[in-house]
């Protein structure tokens, strides 16, 4: 590892703990308007609706705006819950603007990244839309620690599609011989950047991944055994 100059992190699933701050931003819009939805059982069915419809987004298979009301619209229906298009219009955009004002962050990520900080650079490559990652990046704190920030938006391309990576690199002023991914999609982020021909971690923290050829972690302290 002594080669490694640049880690690159995704940060929802991985710094970013994006379902509990879910439940925080969902609770919210509830509350107020839906008080008969248990917030806990909602995100529970959310959850991997919205992981599918993303992986749907990454590859182009359906745009922003649909990725935005499917996965609100496709809980709603497991829970049987009747729902007007507007209100689920209006769900999608209160949810967006109150997800980044919670700031929870996975076990030992700040203590990583303060670890990290001295001995290399720190970047993100996010699939996320920009404004609201950076929003993230600055509620949380964890803002300062990284050199540079990509999304999909700025690059034109999602991962895994290596020009993601490519354009990263460029940005980092770094090649992909000195640097290594780390992040919870085995698709996006872990073989996107092997296919790619970068070294890439997997944040496994429910260790639901089974495979023996990926490297992968359980807990974000690990990382400081092997970097």
């Amino acid at each position: 590892m002594n080669t490694i100059t640049d880690i690159f992190f995704d940060l929802d699933h991985t710094l970013w703990d994006f379902d509990k701050n879910s439940v925080l931003a969902f609770d919210k819009i509830f509350k107020t308007n839906h008080p008969t939805i248990d917030t806990n059982q909602f995100v529970e069915i959310y959850a991997p609706i919205n992981q599918a419809c993303w992986k749907l987004y990454q590859v182009d298979k359906i745009t922003h705006e649909e990725l935005r009301y499917q996965r609100l619209k496709q809980t709603f229906d497991v829970l049987n819950y009747t729902i007007s298009n507007e209100e689920i219009d209006q769900i999608s955009v209160d949810y967006i603007e109150f997800l980044p004002d919670n700031n929870l962050l996975f076990d030992g990520a700040k203590e990583l990244l303060e670890y990290l900080f001295s001995k290399y650079n720190l970047h993100i490559i996010t699939n996320g839309f920009a404004e609201v990652q950076s929003r993230k990046l600055k509620n949380s704190g964890i803002e300062s620690y990284f050199k540079t920030i990509t999304n999909s938006e700025k690059a034109g391309v999602k991962k895994p599609h290596r020009n993601i990576f490519e354009f990263a690199l460029s940005l980092a002023k770094t090649n992909k011989e000195n640097s290594i991914m780390i992040g919870d999609c085995i698709e996006a982020d872990v073989q996107g950047a092997i296919n790619f021909g970068m070294r890439a971690i997997l944040f496994d923290e429910k260790n639901t991944n089974t495979s023996n050829n990926v490297e992968k972690i359980n807990h974000l302290l690990e990382l400081k055994k092997i970097i």
